[in-house]
């Protein structure tokens, strides 16, 4: 009963690891995809699937707005979206003035936007879904997290209310906690601190129970999951993809 197909998705940070593999999952079952992100389109990803690109800041609302506008004008109102775009800002109180603004900006703002401008859509859809994208640095703190992980509470947080404020509309709201996975994000940032890789992913893997990373495809058939209708009594959610990191 996956009734999926056919169905129009918008996924924020569509071009990133966990949104692409969220969008190629969902092309493959059927839907009408519309990409958005702030990054230019990768053409090697374009070809990859018949998705609607769209750059778009989503910090700002009336690029929002407009791109919203678009997806129904081209493919149809939303029945489902997929927050993943991220602000990646970890400060601790040193955090300046612009690290709040961009950290907040995007991952609860922006978030919000695309929320607000995707509702309308899938009220004339008579439902929808909405996920949005917490970590499980949305249920502890972490050293030197505190810009990252306080918008990550947050996003569990609006999530719960959102829940309560479109049941009536059968708008389902849930979040998406991944533990640590294995990214091209995640490798950057090893080469970038002059860090080894392979010792770098074991020491993330042993913060788990299941002694690995995890792989974006296996985010993405999550997502999948509370989109489609086997998750229709699902609302207010916080489903972990964690590999036991939260029960340690």
């Amino acid at each position: 009963m996956r009734g999926l197909k056919d169905k129009v998705v918008i996924i924020t940070g569509g071009i990133g690891d966990l949104g692409f593999a969220t969008a190629k999952r969902l092309f493959e079952e059927g839907c009408k995809v519309a990409l958005f992100d702030l990054k230019e389109t990768d053409s090697g990803l374009a070809a990859t699937i018949d998705a609607l690109y769209i750059q778009v800041d989503i910090s700002k609302e009336e690029n929002v707005k407009a791109a919203c506008a678009r997806v129904e004008q081209e493919l149809g109102p939303a029945h489902v979206l997929i927050n993943t775009a991220v602000a990646f800002v970890f400060k601790g109180i040193e955090a300046s003035e612009d690290d709040w603004r961009k950290s907040n900006g995007v991952n609860i703002a922006g978030t919000s936007f695309v929320t607000k401008h995707t509702v309308p859509q899938m009220i004339k859809n008579g439902g929808g879904s909405i996920i949005n994208f917490s970590s499980v640095s949305g249920f502890i703190g972490q050293r030197n997290f505190a810009t990252y992980n306080a918008t990550k509470f947050a996003i569990r947080g609006l999530t719960k209310c959102w829940a309560f404020d479109l049941a009536e509309h059968k708008i389902r709201v849930n979040t998406l906690c991944p533990g640590y996975i294995y990214t091209s994000a995640f490798v950057n940032s090893c080469k970038a601190l002059n860090l080894d890789i392979e010792e770098e992913n074991k020491r993330a893997s042993e913060m788990h129970l299941l002694n690995r990373q995890g792989h974006p495809d296996e985010v993405a058939a999550a997502a999948a999951f509370l989109a489609s209708d086997d998750a229709s009594f699902i609302t207010g959610s916080d489903l972990l993809v964690d590999g036991g990191y939260l029960a340690k």
